[in-house]
């Protein structure tokens, strides 16, 4: 496991990626006009390009010899959508399952761990959806704790997700 600060130059893979998790992780069934829009929209070279570029965004990533296949991107200054958290959010941790149980996403964790305990930050937090099952198991099992429930909206449609939070020791 080799891992990295994201460039912007990383944009495009790490969009790709990010479209396969996503839709990987969701759309189970098939995929909709409503979901594909909403991925398009929010999955592009030009967004993820700002989000390493943005001194409030912090993206590492994993690289093998064919390219990245995992990253995870960590936000300061979130309000969290509930209390007793910090600012620092893991706002996305994506593994390509290709990759899954082979502990790059424990291992990628960990370097966003050490991350936030280089930003002095006492927790960090983050937020699932409730019915992804293999994600909530992975956090518990990392340390997170579950500390209440917040909803993804898509345009009106509200999905439940749980919040979780771990403690970050220095």
């Amino acid at each position: 496991m080799n891992f990295r600060t994201g460039q912007p130059s990383d944009a495009a893979a790490l969009t790709a990626i990010s479209i396969e998790v996503w839709l990987g992780t969701y759309m189970r069934k098939g995929v909709s006009a409503f979901f594909a829009e909403y991925a398009l929209n929010e999955f592009t070279s030009t967004k993820m390009a700002s989000l390493l570029k943005d001194p409030n965004e912090h993206v590492i990533v994993s690289e093998n010899e064919g390219g990245i296949d995992a990253f995870i991107r960590l936000g300061q200054g979130r309000a969290a959508p509930v209390s007793g958290c910090s600012t620092l959010e893991i706002a996305t941790l994506y593994v390509q399952p290709r990759h899954h149980r082979r502990g790059l996403g424990r291992a990628l964790l960990e370097q966003g761990l050490a991350y936030a305990r280089q930003a002095s930050a006492p927790s960090v937090w983050l937020t699932t959806n409730s019915e992804n099952a293999p994600a909530i198991a992975f956090y518990l099992k990392q340390g997170f704790e579950k500390i209440g429930t917040t909803h993804f909206n898509i345009g009106d449609q509200a999905y439940l997700n749980d919040v979780f939070r771990r403690i970050v020791s220095t």
